[in-house]
């Protein structure tokens, strides 16, 4: 009995110093996966958003300022993941001189026939996965949330680093209409003719951190 009981204790503490061997091996993998990510802040003041909305008679242009922002990069300085949060009540309209017509499509663009900016005065973008495509070249994947809404968008970006900054370009085509911007739209409204509005609209980014 005292020997089947040694064999017991033997094995049962086998166990679990091998379950502990294997826990702190996770733990410490995790860790050192964890610690070879480096995060770098998007500079506002020195980002630029930009945007482009086209209809059968033309185009307007604009720009959009960002909340907040990271980008995260490996211990190859290889771009890995990211987030920025864009402040739609920032939206500007660049290409109409006139001041009174600035401001009527300016106003318009921020009622509820668009983005409806007093309900949902942010936007955001987080990356859900990163591809290299190329030398500083990237095809990244990541969830679009605007007007309380989220699709998956997919976009290159060329990104440069260095010791001190990161600039990261590309530019998103959005699908308005998924996110409830119907206004003007040939999918949702007949007879429009040249007051249609392209249901894609474009954002340019040129994105600066500090690493």
């Amino acid at each position: 009995m005292k020997k089947l009981n040694l064999v017991l204790a033997t094995l049962l503490l086998s166990t679990f110093a091998g379950t502990g061997l294997q826990t702190f091996a996770k733990d410490h993998e995790d860790h050192k996966d964890h610690g070879s990510n480096h995060e770098a802040t998007i500079d506002k003041s020195k980002s630029k958003l930009n945007w482009t909305g086209k209809k059968v008679t033309g185009q307007h242009e604009g720009t959009l300022v960002l909340k907040s922002g990271k980008v995260v990069f490996n211990d190859k300085k290889e771009l890995t993941g990211g987030e920025f949060v864009i402040d739609m009540k920032s939206i500007k309209v660049t290409d109409i001189k006139v001041a009174k017509d600035n401001k009527k499509l300016t106003n318009h663009l921020k009622s509820p026939d668009f983005f409806d900016v007093k309900n949902h005065s942010s936007a955001k973008f987080v990356v859900t996965s990163v591809k290299k495509s190329g030398d500083d070249k990237y095809d990244v994947t990541g969830d679009l949330t605007i007007k309380g809404k989220t699709h998956p968008v997919s976009f290159p970006v060329a990104v440069q680093v260095s010791d001190k900054t990161a600039t990261a370009k590309g530019t998103i085509k959005v699908d308005r209409t998924k996110y409830d911007v119907r206004y003007g739209s040939g999918k949702f409204f007949d007879n429009l003719g040249d007051k249609m509005i392209y249901d894609d609209f474009e954002v340019a980014l040129d994105l600066k951190a500090k690493m």
